[in-house]
């Protein structure tokens, strides 16, 4: 086991918002939602269960499967910090403790599978944004890798935690983090000047405003008309090389934008895109599940 996790000054936790413990409420609740007739087979004698690893990877969502195993009334131990690497055993045995967890059984068993589908969630998105980082720095790529909106409805402070525990960028979080206007949106409004302008009336000095372009003609329009961020959308590899580098030269000391590039990304394909040294931001969609094994000792 090693660590590699990027530097911090403090704990990711104390970035959750107040209701983060009242949402793993409402998973527990989602899947003890009357009664548990199995908690009353097995009872409240108190054992030991312990969470094995049995993949190689970022350990990530430790304050997830904490609280979930605290408000089952049980205790956890980690033998692995958040954001450490754990490498897969060289013995035979092909797993490693990652934390031992002590309560009445009835607790271990409830906290069970929404504890493991969290973290194994949480850690597997950590564990590819981490090995596609350290890929496109040592292609020399020095820009953002940053996440999408996208994760399904209930689970985006635990996909947000996994990228932001390696270093990855979480993109935006929520609507409200900042304006983003796409096709739809610019449709909508008429173009995209309009479209810019009305948003500027709302956004105050600390929104940033990114908008989506099919083109080149479209980017212009975009900086021209005060966007922060031009997404240039669904560009093959060698679009997005002749596009920023036009760009670049033709905005030089009139206009300050970040080029993002989104949309048909893959862990296939990325570093077609990242070998531009004119590109700021990658947006993926990660997905990936870390495989963990709980077993309570009797």
């Amino acid at each position: 086991m090693h660590h590699d996790q990027p530097i911090r000054h403090g704990s990711l936790e104390h970035i959750l918002p107040p209701s983060w413990k009242a949402q793993i409420t409402s998973w527990l609740a989602e899947d003890t939602p009357s009664y548990d007739y199995a908690g009353y087979v097995v009872g409240e004698k108190e054992h030991t269960a312990t969470l094995w690893g049995k993949s190689a990877g970022i350990i990530a969502g430790v304050p997830f499967f904490t609280e979930i195993f605290k408000q089952c009334g049980c205790t956890v131990e980690w033998h692995a910090a958040e954001g450490s690497y754990i490498e897969r055993p060289k013995d035979s045995s092909g797993k490693f403790k990652v934390a031992t967890v002590t309560g009445p059984v009835r607790g271990l068993l409830l906290g069970e599978r929404v504890g493991l589908n969290l973290l194994a969630r949480c850690s597997g998105i950590a564990t590819v944004s981490r090995n596609l980082l350290l890929s496109l720095r040592s292609a020399g790529y020095k820009g953002i890798l940053a996440g999408t909106r996208k994760p399904p409805p209930g689970s985006r402070i635990v996909e947000k935690s996994g990228m932001l525990v390696v270093g990855a960028a979480p993109h935006r979080m929520d609507l409200g983090s900042m304006i983003m206007l796409k096709d739809n949106h610019v449709w909508s409004r008429g173009n995209i000047t309009e479209a810019v302008q009305a948003a500027k009336l709302v956004a105050g000095f600390a929104l940033k405003i990114e908008v989506e372009v099919q083109n080149e003609d479209e980017a212009d329009e975009a900086i021209a008309a005060g966007a922060d961020v031009v997404m240039l959308d669904n560009f093959t590899g060698e679009g997005v090389k002749v596009a920023a580098k036009s760009l670049r030269e033709k905005w030089k000391g009139k206009r300050e934008f970040l080029i993002e590039v989104s949309g048909g990304l893959r862990e296939d394909n990325v570093f077609d895109y990242a070998n531009n040294g004119e590109i700021l931001s990658l947006s993926l969609f990660f997905f990936f599940c870390f495989l963990f094994l709980f077993l309570v000792r009797l």
